[in-house]
């Protein structure tokens, strides 16, 4: 297995917001800052890290017929832990992300990893798994909360970066902005994928033509 290529995947080809439009919850309610969007991140990476380890160790001595409800106990676990973290060390970020943080035990991608893979899977891959997932999610939550904060706020992390005169739009801190920028950023994405299709067709096209017109010079020499 190539454990680079498992991490690189979570990035861009099965970003789980931005490809598989999963976590959309926490994605489009908590990304109207990046320090909200970094704190979602980084507690998704710590759960789905753990809970991907504890179930790959586990996965051989689990009934198939209660995995599921196992599989949740453990990523409850982390989320508690994360939960009462952040409530000690960040109370202020903890106040902000709110609801979504105990939310975090039915969010899909955590759920998913550990039932599509690391109940599949030995530690290091399913660790390396949970690491690409979890960059990909809190990625896509930065790249969402960036052009929120910034046309909504004219700031970025809190920091002013707008010019002087700016006018905030409002619409872009509200559910309909987180929205309107997924869906630009999905197409966006999708373009991408249309480009990268036609590159490669004319290349297997060239190709093609390639090869005819050698086979052709070849029996002309004949």
């Amino acid at each position: 297995m190539n454990l680079g290529k498992e991490f690189s995947k979570g990035l861009i080809a099965e970003n789980p917001v931005l490809r598989l439009a999963l976590g959309l919850c926490p994605a489009l309610a908590v990304s109207s800052s990046v320090f909200n969007a970094i704190g979602m991140g980084v507690s998704v990476i710590f759960v789905l890290t753990m809970s991907n380890l504890i179930v790959s160790l586990v996965r051989k001595g689990v009934p198939a017929k209660i995995r599921i409800p196992v599989y949740i106990v453990i990523i409850a676990t982390f989320v508690t832990i994360v939960e009462m973290v952040m409530a000690a060390y960040a109370p202020a970020l903890f106040r902000s992300l709110g609801i979504f943080v105990p939310l975090i035990v039915v969010n899909c991608i955590i759920l998913g990893r550990a039932e599509g893979f690391a109940s599949k899977n030995t530690v290091l891959p399913s660790i390396i798994d949970a690491w690409g997932m979890g960059v990909g999610f809190t990625l896509a939550l930065v790249m969402i909360a960036t052009v929120r904060e910034i046309l909504g706020n004219g700031t970025w992390f809190g920091i002013p970066v707008a010019p002087g005169g700016f006018e905030p739009v409002l619409l872009m801190m509200l559910a309909p902005g987180a929205f309107i920028t997924m869906g630009l950023l999905l197409a966006m994405f999708n373009w991408r994928d249309e480009v990268k299709a036609k590159k490669l067709k004319d290349e297997v096209v060239k190709r093609a033509g390639f090869i005819t017109q050698q086979a052709v010079h070849s029996g002309e020499a004949e």
